[in-house]
């Protein structure tokens, strides 16, 4: 039996691997998923690791968060 994903508070980033296994992947088919982009990762040096939020939104455990426009810095109307 599969722990539970944890929250991102719990453990903010994942191994390849170990996200790899909540989307029933194997080690070297979730390498290829990131190589791909299909993981979302970040890059430490050669170390991959899988944001657990993102991961989380993606298996739709937790909601994508919604944003105003101009919330991220960028004002539509040029200001």
């Amino acid at each position: 039996m599969r722990k539970p994903l944890p929250t991102p508070e719990m453990k903010p980033t994942l191994s390849v691997p170990e996200a790899g296994t909540y989307l029933g992947l194997s080690k070297s088919s979730s390498y290829d998923a990131a190589k791909r982009g299909e993981i979302p990762t970040i890059p430490f040096g050669r170390l991959l690791r899988v944001p657990t939020a993102t991961l989380r939104q993606m298996l739709g455990i937790d909601p994508v968060p919604v944003t105003e426009p101009g919330t991220l810095g960028h004002d539509p109307r040029g200001e």
